[in-house]
């Protein structure tokens, strides 16, 4: 097998959360790239790693992003190790390295999951003595150079992990507060809203602040990938360093607005707007979003309508939904009340809380947040009652 080679395009699976698809979809497509296969959780497109360092700097919904190394048939492990063995790991990985496997396999004679990720270790590290007389380390920290097998049946690919640990940890949230949300579900979510950053963007219960800071990074066009520094790519033995530096300042140049809409994002509790304000801060966004510490149905609205956006419990032990009804019912009310004109967005896992809301909605988009299934259910909010009904279930 070649030597891997930065310029050379080769097929590279970007992954995200499952629901995520049609919003990374419409990233790759907007960055000049060419959908060429699909699943429920990732896309495949032909990129470079030196598209790879732009991926990961500039993708908002994707977790991680994965350069093809290699692909064969595989029937048994011993086929693992040969076609392993048989790549120039001593050009890609540093003979005093270290490194972590990690691995998706779909094959009925695999029992033992961590089984594959050891035949390939052993590969690797005795391609690599062979060729330097030393062996890097290995195990299974994440922080460093990541290999990842996709072995499916007879088939199997070995993927370059670009990004390392995944692309939803930013570097900014030091403060999470309780139950956030990830930040590339933030983005996705913030997507499915319908926001761009050209009109105003409120968010009561506002919790660590992830959504306002996504938004203002999207209103702003800031590369959130520019807020942390370390990658798996970069601990390769690949001469890299001028193309990183490269798409860097090209992500730094992408173009912004003079100005953006008010960005609005309350609590009723002040430990949580004190953490939210000091994630903005980190992520250098704290002077583009207003804190305020006050009940979700006092937040101030700009003159200019645009999106809200509640992220409201939704009671995941018994009895605590029925406790909950009141606050999904006061929010229908404040949607009533105060927001004609605006887009109302709740994201929510509960059908029986969403009822309580007593607006039809526009939308419903799914998401997953963790292991839970939910609906972001939109509401275009009139002055008056166009759709007396109540509201169907997500």
């Amino acid at each position: 097998m070649k030597p891997p080679d930065p310029s050379k395009s080769s097929l590279t699976r970007v992954t995200c959360s499952p629901y995520a698809t049609p919003f990374l979809r419409a990233e790759l497509e907007a960055m000049g790239h060419t959908i060429q296969e699909e699943d429920h959780v990732s896309l495949s497109i032909g990129a470079s790693l030196e598209d790879c360092m732009a991926l990961n700097l500039r993708l908002r919904t994707a977790l991680h992003v994965m350069w093809m190394l290699a692909r064969f048939r595989c029937p048994t492990p011993k086929a693992l190790y040969n076609h392993t063995a048989a790549f120039p790991w001593e050009t890609l990985i540093p003979n005093n390295a270290y490194f972590s496997i990690t691995s998706n396999v779909e094959n009925p004679k695999i029992n033992n999951s961590m089984y594959p990720n050891l035949v390939m270790k052993d590969a690797i590290v005795d391609r690599i003595a062979k060729h330097t007389g030393s062996r890097p380390d290995s195990g299974p920290e994440k922080d460093k150079l990541i290999i990842h097998l996709y072995w499916k049946t007879d088939r199997a690919w070995i993927y370059l992990n670009t990004t390392g640990k995944w692309l939803a940890d930013r570097g900014y949230r030091r403060l999470p507060h309780t139950a956030p949300m990830r930040e590339t579900l933030a983005a996705a979510v913030l997507m499915g809203a319908g926001y761009d950053g050209s009109t105003p963007l409120l968010n009561p219960m506002c919790g660590s602040g992830t959504l306002a800071i996504e938004a203002a990074l999207i209103a702003t066009n800031r590369a959130p990938g520019l807020l942390r520094s370390n990658y798996s790519l970069l601990h390769t033995a690949l001469d890299i360093t001028d193309q990183w530096e490269a798409a860097r300042r090209g992500a730094k140049k992408l173009p912004a607005p003079k100005s953006i809409p008010p960005i609005i994002a309350t609590d009723n509790d002040p430990y949580a707007i004190d953490a939210a304000q000091r994630n903005a801060k980190v992520a250098g966004v704290d002077h583009l979003i207003t804190f305020k510490v006050c009940d979700f149905a006092d937040t101030p609205l700009p003159d200019q309508p645009g999106h809200i956006i509640l992220n409201p419990e939704y009671g995941q032990r018994l009895g605590e939904e029925a406790q909950l009804i009141p606050v999904y019912k006061s929010i229908g009310d404040f949607f009533k009340q105060r927001c004609a004109g605006w887009q109302g967005h709740v994201f929510t896992a509960s059908r029986e809380l969403a009822a309580a809301v007593s607006l039809r909605p526009a939308k419903r988009t799914p998401f997953m947040n963790a292991q839970l299934e939910c609906r972001l259910l939109s509401y275009e909010l009139y002055a008056g009652t166009k759709d007396p009904a109540p509201a169907a279930q997500p």
